[in-house]
């Protein structure tokens, strides 16, 4: 039956949300930034690809405060395409020039190597440090251009790294702004006056992002699929949901607590069937790229996947930070039992969540995920600071992509854009979250 909505002139417009609260908080959080770069430059060996990004990201991040106090719109796209430029490209040719990168780009590269002439992407007997690899086979696919075309700067894997974070960031905002048809004029959607390619300036510029970005972490490629799977979460597309979770749960462990918080999502909101849809793409998908190469030499895989990040390798991880983990297996009798009891109890208490209280949006899911993450990197004995990225863009980046998907009124993600004492519109919805025709109709 028809559903008439009383008083829609007070509706606001979904693609103008308020953040006049947020209105000059752009200088201040560059010039708390460009301090950060120079902590890190100042505090980091000399020589390192640490040290570089921080003095160097340090002046861009100065550079884009001035620009944003001059502005006379918040938020604006100069000053964040000069964060951008400044923490994460300049640094990153810097670097590529004199050929500095973290230990990973080398792990990644040598994993590719032993994939394609052995058929297992690990050493069989790994005794320091630089011989373990802690990833899944999926993450040598990043070293195979260095493989097939030789050692040049664009074959490394940090710059694949960098195109696999922005194919998936990228694949997002598509998703968010054109995955309903709206074309262009999605394309043109703002937050708060902040449209799509604004906001991926500001994600870049971001300094838990750039750093790593810069120096060769091979964590940005992992959260930017995690950003494309909510996004097609806020689209209600399992399947396309399961497929980036899959991509991501084949490179690395750390990925693989968003299946079940993202599944969650999906029972709850679009029924069992597409939750049951989500998580067999997503774990075929990594089944499919694990087991094979795991079989070739299971004594490798347990070895450098199992063991060693667990600390129980022959060589000890260099990833190191005085968190609490970390704190606890150096001060503690029996450490390092007490900080993985206390990871399986934040485990189990996240999981008793998704069980007891369900996400209902891909921005409440995202907040579940970082809270898990954030106590694992807090406890893990060992762990670094970069590890950061993960609860800090899932905090920050879905809310803005939730916004931005806001492409008609009365949307699931139209409600968070609403201005302060307007009158939301609500729209009759089926059994899977979606709007009835009657409902969609009148909307």
């Amino acid at each position: 039956m028809p559903t008439t909505t009383r008083n829609t002139r007070t509706r606001p417009d979904p693609t103008h949300g308020s953040v006049s609260r947020l209105r000059r908080w752009d200088w201040p959080v560059l010039l708390v930034s460009a301090v950060s770069a120079l902590a890190v430059g100042l505090s980091s060996p000399s020589g390192t690809g640490h040290e570089a990004w921080g003095l160097i990201a340090a002046v861009g991040y100065t550079i884009a405060a001035l620009a944003a106090v001059v502005s006379a719109t918040p938020w604006a796209r100069v000053p964040a395409v000069i964060a951008a430029a400044g923490s994460a490209l300049a640094p990153l040719l810097y670097l590529v020039a004199i050929d500095k990168a973290q230990m990973e780009v080398g792990v990644v590269e040598r994993s590719a190597d032993l994939l394609v002439s052995s058929g297992t992407a690990y050493n069989a007997a790994p005794h320091v440090v630089p011989d373990f690899d802690p990833y899944l086979p999926g993450m040598s696919v990043f070293g195979l251009p260095h493989v097939m075309f030789g050692d040049t700067p664009f074959t490394s894997a940090r710059l694949w790294f960098v195109l696999g974070f922005l194919a998936a960031v990228l694949g997002a905002v598509r998703v968010l702004t054109g995955g309903r048809g709206d074309g262009a004029a999605g394309a043109r959607r703002t937050v708060g006056g902040i449209d799509a390619a604004t906001g991926v300036f500001w994600l870049l510029a971001c300094p838990v992002v750039a750093l790593p970005l810069t120096t060769g972490g091979v964590d940005p490629p992992i959260i930017g699929l995690i950003c494309l799977a909510l996004a097609f979460a806020e689209r209600r597309n399992a399947l396309g949901a399961g497929l980036a979770l899959g991509a991501a749960a084949a490179l690395k462990w750390t990925a693989w607590p968003a299946l079940p918080v993202i599944v969650a999502m999906f029972a709850v909101c679009c029924g069992r069937r597409a939750a049951v849809k989500c998580a067999g793409v997503a774990v075929g998908i990594a089944v499919l790229c694990t087991v094979p190469v795991a079989l070739v030499n299971i004594d490798a895989f347990y070895r450098n996947v199992i063991l060693y990040p667990l600390g129980l390798g022959e060589a000890a991880s260099t990833a190191q930070s005085p968190l609490l983990g970390h704190l606890i297996v150096t001060l503690v009798p029996h450490g390092r039992t007490v900080t993985v009891a206390l990871i399986a109890l934040s485990a189990l208490g996240v999981g008793v969540s998704l069980l007891v209280r369900p996400p209902r949006t891909p921005v409440a899911a995202a907040d579940r995920l970082a809270y898990g993450l954030f106590f694992a990197i807090a406890l893990s004995p060992a762990t670094r600071i970069g590890y950061a990225i993960f609860p800090v863009v899932l905090f920050v980046w879905p809310r803005f992509a939730a916004r931005l998907a806001a492409g008609r009124p009365g949307s699931d993600a139209d409600a968070g854009a609403e201005e302060p004492g307007a009158q939301r519109v609500r729209v009759p919805r089926q059994a899977n979250g979606e709007p009835t025709p009657a409902g969609a109709a009148d909307v």
